[in-house]
């Protein structure tokens, strides 16, 4: 388990986390999966209990992810603020924040998609996932680049967190 949990971290987390990072919240999370009671005797600090929506490795990975990994926000607006903040300053966007605010959600969705897929033009650009189930808002998402897109879907699926590409899951949700 901790071998896939890293990767998927790796390539979810590439350029905005230390490798230490990565291999701490990997092996944290193999362990939370492994044996839930143990890993909760072993850090008793932990807020986790029964009531949570998803496994506590999962619920690891989620909590240990830094704000310039997995983006949380109520609106597509604060969305792309958070997405554009985590990039160095170089990073040129087309898009503003404020051109979001009274745009209807799948719109607003595919500008960030659109200005998101011009970025990293040597990974294919970017792409938008829906990542794990949403906790405390209703956009939880991370960013990937469009060639490791497949073997981020895979390694999701087997290690049992939910990630979809964003936009075509809104597609699919309002037809």
């Amino acid at each position: 388990m901790k071998n896939p949990l890293r990767e998927l971290i790796s390539l979810i987390g590439a350029g905005c986390m230390p490798e230490q990072d990565i291999e701490r919240i990997a092996d944290e999370a193999a362990q939370a999966y492994a044996d839930p009671a143990a890993f909760l005797a072993a850090n008793p600090d932990i807020n986790y209990d029964d009531s949570f929506p998803i496994p506590l490795g999962e619920w690891v990975v989620v909590g240990s992810l830094p704000d310039t990994v997995l983006f949380q926000a109520e609106t597509y607006q604060q969305l792309f603020e958070a997405i554009s903040g985590s990039f160095d300053q170089s990073v040129a966007f087309n898009l503003k924040p404020k051109q979001l605010a009274r745009t209807e959600p799948l719109t607003a969705l595919n500008r960030i998609q659109v200005q998101m897929g011009a970025l990293n033009k040597e990974g294919g650009g970017y792409v938008l996932l829906n990542f794990s189930q949403v906790l405390d808002d209703p956009l939880q998402m991370v960013i990937a680049a469009r060639n490791d897109l497949e073997r981020i879907l895979a390694l999701a699926a087997e290690v049992g967190i939910a990630a979809e590409p964003a936009l075509e899951a809104l597609k699919a949700a309002q037809a």
